[in-house]
């Protein structure tokens, strides 16, 4: 059997770029949304500017819906009202994360409930926020 010797030159032998190597591998696995979705919550502070950013954080994306845990009930609204041109920024910059929509999560209510002995309350109160 003979061996023919490889030519250190020839064409097909560069190294391909890390990069491309692991997105093939990424989408030969089905990671390509996950990654995608991932980069959308690492550019979360750059799509809605840095102080937004400050106080509403993104908690998770599941079936399409991105949600957003807010600091106060002040900021969800900020936020709602901005939803629609931040979805459209959004889509622009990130049409591969397939987000459709945008739940803005307001903070949980303090708790009142001490001791075992404690009466229902009168319902829901403010947020303080």
């Amino acid at each position: 059997m003979l061996r023919t010797a490889s030519q250190p030159f020839a064409s097909g032998r560069d190294p391909r770029p890390l990069g491309d190597i692991i997105t093939g591998e990424a989408a030969t696995m089905g990671w390509t949304l996950e990654l995608a979705q991932a980069r959308l919550i690492d550019q979360w502070p750059q799509l809605v500017g840095e102080a937004m950013a400050g106080h509403a954080q993104v908690t998770r994306i599941e079936n399409g819906v991105l949600q957003v845990q807010c600091d106060s009930t002040a900021w969800a609204t900020e936020l709602r009202r901005l939803r629609g041109e931040i979805i459209t920024r959004m889509l622009r910059e990130h049409p591969e994360a397939q987000v459709r929509e945008i739940r803005f999560i307001r903070p949980g209510a303090p708790s009142w409930k001490h001791g075992p002995r404690s009466v229902q309350g009168r319902g829901p109160r403010d947020t303080y926020g």
